[in-house]
């Protein structure tokens, strides 16, 4: 099955979107046909069998679709010092700041944060911003007697030989190529791709981060829903629903294959505000709640008490006592069953004619 297949399948979930609604509502209004009304909007005595509120409400515009609970984009961790593997973390357990990743010759390699990845070896004299990254890490350690800049000092070498030691590390005061990795953050141990006893080069381990993140697919023409720092609910499988908002959109092509055609979605990366909501979940699938628009404080009817004028456009029977009259109104946003009216002289609390 194809996954437009299997979206499609998903329709029914959608809570609502401005065409499939706007859409279900001409129907609807069309469907009542209204015979010779058009150029007579506005007069007329008949009583309607069943009436509804004009209601002063918020509408919002949202759609609910699946999402994989995990912990983000996985990077892969390879080795870079000679020897052999002689340990790895379990997989699921979290590494931080000035921990040790992984083991060689029962010597740690140990993580720090930053963006820029180890290069060359730190030694005094040598200047970069890659010396700011590692002095920045050795200052938040605890480590002392230097400052942190640009320049690999002497005074940073006394410091380097201090952490070396506690390490249980030679006390060169350089610090070789390998012997730290960075990442942007504390990390959460994935997958090992070797094992203990291995040479310690090539790939070791895979990683992510430790906050839970939701990833859901969306349509490319459901982008209005896709924008990043736009708030969404996501829903456990308990019933709790969380807040959380997106932080990244990426579009992804899928080749053709077999029978089924090229396909461009977006996946959309989530966020939740409370990170400690999803404590005692991995790997399982949430309902993320996305809102494209909002409008407040509006008036609105039922879509099924929508006329379909002769003239085009749309109307409302208003009732009033034993009588009634069509009057053309102007149609807004459309939201969970409800559009929003205006003109015709509508006001909140007046009664309108629903068609059975």
């Amino acid at each position: 099955m194809s996954a437009n297949r299997r979206r499609r399948g998903r329709a029914g979930r959608v809570a609502v979107t401005v065409a499939v609604v706007a859409a279900v509502g001409a129907a609807a209004a069309a469907g009542l046909g209204l015979p010779d009304r058009g150029s007579e909007a506005g007069t007329g005595s008949t009583a309607a069998p069943k009436t509804t509120k004009v209601t002063r409400q918020t509408l919002v515009d949202t759609k609910t679709e699946d999402g994989k609970l995990g912990h983000g984009t996985t990077a892969t961790v390879a080795g870079r010092l000679g020897g052999t593997l002689t340990e790895l973390p379990a997989v699921g357990s979290t590494v931080q700041r000035g921990q040790s990743l992984y083991r060689v010759d029962n010597t740690p390699v140990v993580l720090l944060y930053g963006g820029l990845p180890a290069y060359r070896n730190l030694a005094p004299g040598v200047e970069g911003a890659d010396v700011r990254q590692f002095e920045e890490n050795l200052a938040a350690l605890g480590y002392k007697g230097f400052t942190v800049d640009d320049e690999y000092t002497a005074s940073t070498a006394t410091a380097v030989k201090a952490w070396q030691g506690k390490l249980g590390l030679t006390k060169t005061g350089v610090v070789d190529l390998g012997r730290v990795v960075y990442a942007a953050g504390a990390v959460r141990v994935d997958e090992h791709k070797a094992a203990v006893g291995d040479p310690a080069n090539g790939a070791l381990l895979t990683c992510t981060g430790t906050g839970p993140v939701v990833t859901a697919t969306l349509e490319v023409s459901e982008q209005r829903l896709a924008t990043v720092g736009a708030a969404v609910t996501i829903k456990l499988p308990t019933g709790k629903t969380v807040p959380g908002k997106v932080v990244k959109v990426v579009t992804v092509i899928t080749p053709a294959q077999n029978n089924n055609p090229a396909e461009t979605n977006l996946e959309v990366t989530v966020t939740p505000d409370d990170a400690a909501a999803f404590a005692g979940f991995d790997q399982i699938t949430v309902e993320v709640g996305f809102t494209a628009s909002r409008k407040e404080n509006v008036l609105t009817v039922p879509v099924s008490a929508l006329l379909a004028l002769a003239e085009g456009g749309y109307g409302l029977q208003v009732v009033d006592g034993g009588t009634s009259r069509v009057v053309a109104v102007e149609l807004g946003m459309f939201a969970a069953g409800r559009v929003e009216v205006s003109g015709g002289g509508i006001t909140e609390g007046m009664l309108v004619g629903v068609p059975s």
